[in-house]
């Protein structure tokens, strides 16, 4: 890498780095979440970036919408051999963002939700053969009920390499609660979490430092609660490449699973980088009303990116170009032309490089209450 690539890629982490404590100097004071977020980062080496996979069910069609056939999913882990992809344990993802270090090329994460006794099946197998570690998040209130996998199996699997996460004890969608039932709500949210970190040190031997969000349902008030109660990072499951400037409590992942678990679909997302939006405010994805969001953000001035290539894309409607309010300051903003449909949805920016060699890619999530 030549020196001046090197500049512009701490130019432009710094930038990032530096809007929030700018905000702080001036008053606006950091949320401990974001706090948590804000690694120094070497100007001597490219960052680079992670692809984050999340899969939950192997081998089990007659769940079509998560599952992964186990054919597929080997040819995933023989692809990842072939390219002589760097495949971390979410955790060692996590340890390199907070000391700012830079990620190799073609790092990817392998992530697995829930536990179903199909990843102890099917997948952990295939796991070993090939060499790969992963990261299961367990809801520990389903261990050893049916078609979940049992306490004694999950201490074998740690034995096989296998990172335990926490994902909750109930795997219910706490957003709601915590922003609206008050002190009650959030003491019931922390023993709900607090009761699986039990559950994890008494059956595995110690509790757990990530955590994912069940459903991928997130909120400022949900992360600085993982804070207090002492996690490392959170998961959600808006899609995107994680860059080294990433939120370490909204970390995102491409889902494996429906019509995205292909070698293929592994692939094209393998090559997404990440897009480097900047929100221009604190934005919940929780939504108190049906109107359509307004996403105002900026690009880093030094990304390579063609600002005529952004568009969003949001489910159920058309694609949106993306509106162009300075850009000299890479200011832009976007907004669905109609409410939006469903529980969860999102606006999933998308842009091209200059040179026409890369596509980058951001989602910002959004959550319906009472849908």
């Amino acid at each position: 890498m030549n020196k001046s690539n090197i500049t512009i890629c701490f130019c432009r982490i710094l930038l990032i780095r530096l809007l929030p404590l700018v905000w702080f100097l001036c008053g606006g004071g950091l949320p401990v979440w974001a706090e948590a977020s804000l690694p120094e980062v070497s100007p001597d080496v490219e960052p680079g970036y992670a692809t984050v996979l999340v899969y939950h069910r192997f081998g089990e069609s007659r769940y079509p919408s998560t599952n992964i056939d186990c054919d597929v999913f080997e040819r995933q882990l023989a692809w990842l051999r072939q390219q002589d992809a760097t495949v971390l344990t979410a955790g060692e993802l996590v340890g390199c963002l907070r000391r700012g270090e830079p990620l190799p090329p073609k790092t990817l994460v392998l992530t697995v939700d829930d536990a179903y006794l199909s990843f102890y099946q099917q997948a952990l197998p295939l796991l070993r053969r090939y060499g790969y570690a992963a990261t299961l998040f367990v809801n520990t209130d389903s261990v050893g009920q049916p078609g979940y996998m049992s306490w004694e199996q999950l201490r074998l699997a740690v034995a096989q390499g296998i990172e335990i996460g926490n994902h909750s004890a109930s795997h219910a969608a706490f957003v709601e609660l915590l922003a609206q039932g008050g002190d009650a709500g959030r003491q019931q949210v922390a023993q709900d979490l607090m009761r699986a970190q039990q559950q994890l040190r008494t059956h595995l031997g110690r509790a757990a430092k990530l955590f994912a969000y069940p459903y991928g349902e997130y909120s400022p008030e949900y992360a600085e609660m993982l804070v207090t109660l002492g996690f490392d990072a959170a998961f959600g499951q808006q899609s995107g490449p994680v860059a080294v400037t990433a939120v370490l409590f909204s970390l995102p992942r491409f889902p494996m699973g429906g019509v995205y678990a292909s070698l293929q679909e592994l692939q094209r997302k393998q090559r997404l980088r990440p897009l480097p939006v900047e929100l221009t405010a604190s934005v919940s994805p929780l939504r108190q009303d049906c109107q359509p969001p307004l996403l105002r953000f900026r690009l880093a001035p030094a990304a390579a990116i063609a600002p005529a290539s952004l568009r969003c894309y949001v489910q159920g409607q058309d694609v949106l170009k993306v509106q162009v309010l300075d850009e000299e300051a890479g200011l832009f903003q976007v907004q669905a032309t109609r409410p939006l449909q469903g529980r969860r949805n999102k606006y999933t920016l998308t842009a091209q490089s200059r040179d026409g060699r890369h596509w980058y890619w951001f989602s910002q999530p959004w959550i319906l209450p009472g849908r």
